[in-house]
């Protein structure tokens, strides 16, 4: 398959390797290792050896689900109607205008890129190293079709942030320095090679992983990657076909919205289907400290590292029916006091109300917590689905079925009868938005419904112009490959 320029560029761990477990499950195989020098005479010999380095490769998820400036979960709200920031670095504002450059800040717009396509390289490799181990069979194709399903999952987001870039699937041509550099593929192209990974992964994978897996690709996170690529593309029947698979996978919402936001989430829940471990030591959760204010007292008396950077803008914040449940944690009034005084954020002159997504860890180290990052959650599933189907069939009573089984764990009234296709659009788009406020879904849903660049407008942005629903690709990628890498329209 093509390759462009970080491919080529790729230090394969086959000479001196470090290897550094940045993804970490709860406890088991996932737990924290670090491997130094690893020599190509000694690696890739047994199975314990094809175990770290699946581990490793788990660790390209940290730049698409993490939550500082860098990833692309805090990029996507930011961009979005979710988020506006209160701290000065000019970056906050220029994503929430939409004002996007080659040199954007550095290498913000380019970090998930530079990330993200070695690692797709690695893991390339590492398929290729792990075939002819010694090893009980069932577990190497396991091990494999995880590794088929990180790719799947890397190069997807990379086609969302970046529109079609060359994934290697090729071991030979992700080893070798010299292969050359070739054009960028169609859409459909990478499209298609996506979708093969995430089929043939799909294949190799239990439904979902529990106990010390916990954390891993399962066939239910594959299934869910699709349908989210399928969404992206507006093919609505292929991604019906696999919400029906998923509805099949046993997964139901839990009682509770904001047991999938705590420490209560460890190990995994009914709803959860694929989730990224954290702990305080390793691969931490920061969210709290980004989003909280030294004015907020947490009731359990817990003092927590308190940024007060990230707010949701009131405008956003007012859409919400004051009796949804999922405000327990967008905080628009709040405890600043032990004894249980409370705290107006906007009466205060706050610019948003507190995005307080995750619950506290009693564990936490400073602004790291140990409370595990949601990637893909069946709510999402149910929410799509009904999209898809209203978009081929118009609101059914399934679709309206489905919106309302979210919403009644929300603690609200089912959506009105009668409503015509683009009206159950318009309430489905402000569903996604309570449901799955700053969990990195919205800038995707924003551009699927064509509102990403018009919102930013309607909000007075000068900047914000058709071509930028795509991030500029990295200058050095189109340098280096003397221009056969062609940069991204409008930059």
């Amino acid at each position: 398959m093509n390759r462009s320029i970080f491919y080529k560029n790729i230090k394969p761990f086959l000479a001196i390797a470090v290897i550094s477990i940045i993804l970490c499950s709860c406890e088991g195989d996932l737990e924290q290792e670090v491997f130094d020098r690893l020599a190509a005479s000694t690696f890739f010999k047994t199975k314990d050896d094809a175990l770290s380095a699946v581990t490793a490769s788990y660790r390209g998820m940290m730049p698409i689900w993490n939550i500082s400036n860098y990833e692309t979960t805090a990029q996507s709200s930011m961009s979005t109607d979710e988020l506006i920031c209160s701290w000065g670095w000019d970056g906050w504002k220029r994503l929430n205008d939409i004002n996007l450059t080659e040199d954007f800040s550095g290498d913000v717009l380019s970090y998930p890129y530079l990330r993200l396509m070695p690692a797709i390289s690695q893991v390339t490799i590492y398929i290729d190293k792990i075939s002819p181990i010694e090893m009980d069979e069932t577990l190497k194709k396991r091990l494999t079709a995880e590794l088929i399903g990180l790719r799947a999952i890397y190069g997807h987001q990379l086609y969302n942030l970046y529109g079609p870039l060359n994934i290697v699937t090729d071991p030979v041509a992700a080893t070798d320095p010299n292969t050359p550099f070739l054009p960028r593929p169609t859409a459909a192209e990478m499209v298609a090679v996506i979708e093969n990974d995430y089929k043939t992964a799909a294949a190799g994978l239990p439904v979902k992983f529990t106990g010390d897996d916990y954390g891993r690709i399962s066939k239910a996170a594959c299934w869910t990657g699709l349908m989210q690529l399928y969404m992206h593309d507006k093919r609505w029947q292929d991604a019906i076909t696999a919400g029906r698979e998923i509805q099949g996978m046993g997964y139901s919402l839990v009682a509770n919205y904001d047991d999938n936001f705590t420490l209560k989430s460890k190990g995994g829940n009914s709803e959860i289907i694929l989730s990224i471990c954290t702990r305080p030591d390793a691969n931490s959760n920061a969210w709290l400290a980004m989003s909280l204010t030294s004015a907020y007292k947490d009731p359990s008396g817990q003092s927590l590292m308190a940024w007060g950077g990230y707010k949701m803008p009131w405008k956003t914040y007012d859409k919400f029916d004051q009796k949804d449940k999922r405000l327990f944690r967008l905080l628009a009034v709040f405890p600043s006091q032990p004894n249980g005084a409370m705290f107006d954020a906007r009466a205060n002159g706050y610019i948003g109300a507190l995005p307080m997504k995750y619950g506290p860890d009693p564990a936490a180290v400073g602004a790291s917590h140990g409370v595990d990052i949601p990637v893909y959650r069946y709510a999402d599933v149910l929410l799509m689905l009904a999209e898809a189907i209203n978009e081929v069939d118009g609101p059914t009573a399934e679709a309206y079925n489905l919106v309302n089984t979210v919403r009644t764990r929300a603690g609200l009234e089912n959506l009105p009868t009668g409503l015509s296709k683009d009206e159950f659009r318009n309430k489905l788009m402000d569903e996604r938005l309570f449901e799955l406020w700053c969990e990195g879904t919205r800038r995707n849903d924003m551009i699927r419904w064509g509102t990403y660049i018009q919102r930013a407008k309607d909000e007075g942005s000068i900047y914000a112009k058709p071509e930028y629903v795509l991030y500029p690709i990295p200058r050095t990628a189109v340098t280096e490959s003397g221009g056969i890498v062609k940069q991204n329209p409008g930059y």
